[in-house]
């Protein structure tokens, strides 16, 4: 069968579907149990939670499923921080702030200390899967987990960062190509240096690491997968998929902006967090742009424009909010995780079946 490989022993879930640990909102605990449930892999997103956050989401997740979950979580990056690029960053914020009549955000200490208080809450709740991305954790944070039962899941955006993954010891890679919505796991270089796509990524991972790797970037359907498998991957990470589906934790107006979308509505930017990131072309990011190189680097920016971000999706004014999305919302649906999960095997069956394959 297409699904039984090295990531399915791994992970020991049924199919090599893993949900993208979506940081934000998204990663609902009815979503991540309910992709497990189904025979896939959730993930909680726990890039912005605080430790007590994440600690009532694996206990909610554990409540509703016996099956394995992951979460996701941000290596800590010590921003540059530059007082003219945060006075510039507010000037430019002021007018929406005004408009949406709340008050200018204060950027928060910065510390890893958070970091390492998630990773002992993942200890102590007994998670079975951690994955990373924005960096590859130390060999020696790796073997702790490894000691406690803990499968690791690296993220790269290039051959290279894919190598490092592996000699840090991890379990798995991600490749995620330059098709894939929201921020992207690049560490190693420029972010332009690691926008390849995934189509062309996976193989070329695939032949230089010795470890398993998923496919990630665009892959919404059967199709998806089966290419993937096809360039010698051995699973999938899906994000967008998953955004639009009835247990997510997506702002409706999120949702609906990725349903009614085509593949050439989105584009990169860093405006809402001083990161690259892909979504959804709007009104915030197209008056902001020529201003980007002038803004700060992530996380500074995006904790300034934190307040201006949740306020717009209480006014409706999707306008102004990060609509994330990958490069194939034509293909999203509005459905249960059970339907989208049952469609993505079933059609992947059906595609081998039909031609004789067997992998």
């Amino acid at each position: 069968m297409w699904y039984k490989n090295e990531v399915i022993k791994t992970l020991n879930c049924d199919y090599p579907i893993i949900q993208a640990g979506m940081a934000g909102g998204v990663t609902t605990p009815e979503l991540v149990a309910s992709v497990s449930n189904e025979g896939g892999m959730g993930t909680i997103g726990a890039g912005y939670l605080h430790p007590d956050e994440l600690t009532e989401k694996i206990m909610a997740v554990q409540q509703s499923t016996s099956k394995t979950f992951g979460v996701n979580m941000f290596v800590p990056e010590t921003p540059r921080y530059c007082s003219n690029q945060v006075t510039r960053a507010r000037q430019l914020l002021q007018p929406y702030e005004q408009e949406l009549q709340i008050k200018p955000r204060e950027i928060p200490e910065m510390s890893e200390t958070h970091f390492e208080e998630q990773v002992n809450t993942i200890l102590k709740l007994h998670v079975p899967v951690c994955s990373f991305t924005f960096g590859v954790p130390d060999k020696t944070l790796v073997k702790e987990l490894h000691k406690n039962g803990v499968k690791v899941i690296g993220t790269a955006t290039t051959v290279e960062e894919a190598v490092i993954n592996e000699q840090a010891g991890v379990d798995i890679i991600t490749a995620q190509g330059s098709e894939a919505g929201g921020h992207r796991g690049t560490f190693h270089g420029s972010h332009d240096q690691g926008m390849i796509g995934t189509m062309s990524l996976v193989p070329q991972m695939v032949d230089e690491v010795g470890i398993p790797v998923l496919a990630a970037g665009g892959i919404m359907d059967e199709r998806g997968i089966a290419a993937s498998l096809m360039l010698g991957a051995q699973g999938v990470q899906m994000g967008t998929a998953f955004v639009t589906s009835l247990e997510s934790g997506a702002k409706e107006q999120h949702k609906q902006a990725i349903l009614q979308a085509k593949e050439s509505d989105t584009t990169i930017t860093s405006v809402f967090s001083g990161k690259p990131a892909r979504g959804l072309e709007n009104e915030f990011i197209k008056q902001m742009k020529p201003y980007q190189n002038e803004l700060p680097d992530y996380p500074i920016q995006n904790e300034l424009t934190k307040n201006l971000r949740k306020k717009a999706s209480e006014r409706n004014r999707p306008e102004w909010m990060s609509l994330w999305s990958g490069q194939s919302p034509r293909l999203s649906g509005k459905k249960y995780v059970s339907q989208i999960i049952k469609e993505l095997v079933d059609g992947v069956e059906r595609l081998y079946s039909n031609r004789g394959h067997k992998l």
